[in-house]
């Protein structure tokens, strides 16, 4: 009985990297960040020779965040916007992303002002990511772009 609808997925995956090179651009928070993880212009300058492929993994690391995202929403019966909000963004951050990164904090002797710039991205990239596929999901023409991960030709899919 279980969905996962594609198209979001993939679309939540790109806005998370979209989000990030936003984020973490020079004129917003790139030129503290870097100076905050010891990260000089010639390392970055070196990491462009990289970017393309650490572009495809951030894509599929986010793809496999928002599937994950959308197994919640499904179990929770999370379908409008608000609920996208408070229900999986702001508890899938709270409780998982926020303790977790806390250790950089704690064990890794990381300053404070990094912490926050990384969570507060998290937050944002998960606030848009599960509106994309809360509402991505009740848009889409279910038999086009959804399967049934059961195999259950009997699916009921969402709006129906």
């Amino acid at each position: 009985m279980t969905i996962v609808t594609i198209w979001p997925i993939l679309a939540a995956g790109v806005a998370n990297v979209i989000i990030g090179w936003i984020w973490y651009h020079p004129k917003v928070f790139g030129t503290t960040w870097m100076r905050l993880s010891n990260i000089t212009p010639e390392m970055a300058e070196r990491g462009k020779k990289k970017m393309p492929v650490s572009i495809i993994v951030s894509i599929i690391a986010a793809m496999i965040m928002a599937w994950a995202m959308n197994y919640i929403g499904i179990a929770f019966q999370i379908y409008d916007w608000v609920g996208a909000v408070f229900e999986l963004a702001l508890w899938s951050w709270l409780g998982f992303v926020v303790p977790v990164m806390l250790g950089s904090v704690l064990w890794e002797q990381r300053p404070l002002k990094l912490y926050f710039i990384n969570v507060f991205y998290w937050l944002v990239s998960f606030i848009v990511m599960a509106l994309i596929l809360v509402l991505g999901s009740q848009t889409l023409i279910a038999g086009s772009y959804s399967y049934d991960v059961q195999g259950d030709p009997n699916t009921q899919y969402l709006g129906e």
